[in-house]
């Protein structure tokens, strides 16, 4: 990349302190990524409704099209992340590539709504468009967008600040998807295809304005503190470090593989549960309350899980500055896991499963809000020992699995749908699903992710890389001479 051309000032970033103030958090770190991962929001809730009721495609094909495209979007990462970690120019490692995602994410959202075929071609023609969107375009932005964290600051408050509005960005879009679209859905948008693409393409809109927005109120101070260190030639640089030098250092390191696992069990359990939260509403919790109108149910679903996580925001940064990330997030596991099983006794009550989607949600809100700042700690941990930084191929496997979480989360779905009778015909009337096929459905909405809790609130307990981080900041900045 020529460095005259990121000398350009509509090229160079607004932000000029050497704090992170209030613009760069809401522009670059909220506002930013909500419209970036809007489409992926709606993806994560209503694509499996698309695909498996507008256009018809079959569970199997659903189930095998997800496998197969884990093995791209894995590598695509993977590759990604070296490139992130190679490029070294004043706009910094991660940052051009989130400028570029302006054009490849938006373009690749709107592609599998366009669907000009039909029988075969139409197969193929989603596949392609599947794969153009997570194994293209949402690796670049994706793995570029995680790496900011890291690179934003060497400031503990501060970077959890960032990752937690990072993070309530994602939540946000989660939240859109399954709070507004499903009204939208399942009262104009329907099995209209047109619609639905027409809709699309407003999103794309917003996905290219607000990604250019993000690239111009964001600065990578670590990635200039490693060009600053070069040039006095005191730091490694990273393009003398291969791949197989990285992977020792990341893989050799028992906090890496904690909180890499931890998040793989957060992840894929709850998009296994994203992907049934509308079928769940459709044929399994009781629509007496709403009129019969599962779209109002998944709302209300949707409202119940993520008031608390807004609330919880309050309580989560303050406990976490005193206490520690991995205590703080120990304990709010704790009462997510006995809100999923409060809701999964009772999953065709509206009432009781609300509450105990509430109590999951506020508990699953410092794994989601903290995930950043606690694999950044470890990223400065990695290269006190080593001497240098694994942010590229970290992100990069931590986007990998973000990404993979839908197509994964959506092949097992599918499955169990398959094995337990589920028929997407009956959408059209004929007929109801059968008990074995609602009891799926509440295992994957429900029960799947709360044992996973379980799972995650005994692994972060072995957490501990928090006690020595800030001595071990120190002594970075004393090898970079900047202390």
């Amino acid at each position: 990349m020529n460095k005259n051309i990121w000398s350009n000032p509509l090229l160079k970033s607004a932000i000029k302190s050497d704090d992170v103030r209030m613009p760069e958090m809401l522009l670059g770190y909220l506002i930013g990524p909500f419209g970036a991962l809007l489409s992926s929001g709606i993806f994560t809730s209503m694509l499996q409704k698309y695909l498996n009721e507008v256009l018809g495609m079959s569970n199997k094909f659903l189930t095998v099209l997800p496998l197969v495209s884990t093995i791209f979007i894995i590598i695509a990462n993977l590759v990604v992340g070296q490139l992130i970690e190679k490029t070294r120019v004043l706009a910094g490692k991660a940052r051009p590539w989130i400028l570029l995602s302006a054009a490849t994410l938006s373009i690749a959202s709107i592609l599998m709504f366009i669907v000009p075929a039909h029988g075969t071609l139409k197969l193929i023609w989603i596949a392609v468009a599947y794969n153009l969107y997570y194994s293209v375009a949402y690796p670049i932005y994706n793995t570029a967008n995680a790496t900011m964290v890291p690179v934003s600051t060497r400031n503990g408050q501060q970077r959890s600040a960032l990752a937690s509005l990072s993070n309530i960005a994602g939540l946000g879009v989660m939240g859109t998807g399954s709070m507004v679209f499903p009204i939208l859905a399942s009262n104009i948008l329907k099995n209209d295809q047109s619609r639905w693409l027409m809709i699309m393409i407003f999103v794309a809109i917003i996905t290219a304005l607000t990604i250019i927005l993000q690239y111009k109120f964001t600065r990578e101070r670590v990635t200039e503190e490693d060009l600053h260190a070069a040039d006095k030639g005191k730091e490694l640089s990273a393009k003398t470090v291969s791949m197989a030098e990285q992977l020792k250092a990341v893989t050799s390191e028992k906090w890496w593989w904690i909180i890499i696992i931890f998040y793989m069990l957060f992840q894929w359990s709850g998009a296994i549960k994203n992907g049934a939260m509308t079928q769940f509403c459709e044929w399994v919790v009781s629509l007496d309350l709403v009129g019969g109108d599962w779209g109002i149910a998944q709302t209300i679903l949707s409202i119940a899980g993520a008031v608390p996580m807004a609330v919880a925001v309050v309580v989560v940064m303050p406990l976490a500055s005193k206490i520690g990330k991995a205590k703080t997030t120990f304990i709010f596991l704790v009462i997510g896991f006995l809100g999923g099983v409060l809701a999964g006794l009772f999953p065709e009550n509206l009432v009781m499963v609300g509450i105990g989607v509430g109590l999951k949600c506020f508990g699953s809100s410092p794994a989601c809000y903290l995930i950043l700042a606690m694999l950044a700690d470890v990223i400065d941990h990695i290269e006190y020992k080593t001497g240098f930084r694994t942010d590229g191929l970290t992100m990069s496997i931590y986007s990998s699995l973000m990404v993979a979480a839908t197509p994964i989360g959506s092949a097992i779905l599918n499955a169990l749908l398959s094995a337990f009778g589920f028929d997407q015909m009956l959408v059209f009337g004929e007929g109801v699903q059968s008990q074995s096929a609602r009891m799926a459905l509440s295992v994957s909405y429900i029960w799947i992710e709360t044992i996973c809790y379980g799972i995650c609130a005994l692994l972060i307990l072995a957490f501990t890389v928090e006690k020595n981080l800030k001595k071990e900041q120190e002594e970075i900045k004393k090898r970079k001479g900047l202390s």
